[in-house]
């Protein structure tokens, strides 16, 4: 079997070929994931929504724990700081394993959660908006984005969980395109290198 020659062996468009191979590789994985998450979400928004807290529920059970053995065995930590730790982390894991045990109505009460928290933060960016258009050179544009940021915002207070579940398609739908793109991209990079083009 033909040993490998070192790294500092082999010549510049040599390293910039695997180089360029490893990108490729990694831009095609990401676009496939990203297609593939993308096309989850739009065919089966429910079950999606259901995996995304459950997994939720597994990284706080994980987290938890970290946060619980920090407290316990991280030498010179002062008391209050331990104690705090491990009441975090007793937390999360609790509620990562109520999400577990319950995914189905830890998504709805999730969803009814951020879909409020993002209607509150469109109505306060749009008053933010609008309070400084004064000030903009395009005031015109800053006073329809103040406007229509509120409307949004009010829009998703009324139905939290129906905006949310709006937005979760509408990001199955760019996750599609942007997994499409990332694997063209895989296929076309370092084309024009090859080429000779700059």
């Amino acid at each position: 079997m033909p040993l490998r020659s070192p790294l500092w062996t082999l010549d510049s468009s040599e390293l910039a070929g695997k180089a360029a191979n490893r990108v490729r590789i990694g831009l095609g994985l990401s676009g496939l994931a990203a297609l593939v998450f993308g096309i989850l979400i739009i065919v089966w928004p429910d079950a999606s929504a259901i995996s995304l807290a459950w997994l939720l529920g597994i990284y706080w059970i994980i987290a938890g724990v970290g946060y619980v053995l920090v407290g316990i065995f991280t030498a010179g930590m002062r008391g209050w700081s331990r104690f705090l730790d491990i009441v975090l982390g007793v937390l999360m894991v609790v509620v990562g394993l109520v999400v577990v045990t319950r995914p189905a109505e830890s998504a709805v009460i999730l969803g009814v959660f951020v879909g409020v928290f993002l209607g509150v933060l469109w109505i306060v960016e749009g008053v933010i908006a609008l309070i400084q258009s004064a000030d903009m050179a395009s005031r015109g544009w800053a006073i329809l984005f103040g406007v229509v940021s509120i409307l949004g915002g009010i829009a998703v207070l009324t139905s939290p969980l129906w905006g949310l579940a709006v937005l979760f398609l509408f990001a199955g739908f760019m996750l599609v395109a942007l997994g499409v793109f990332q694997i063209i991209r895989a296929f076309q990079f370092g084309r024009r290198q090859r080429s000779g083009a700059i």
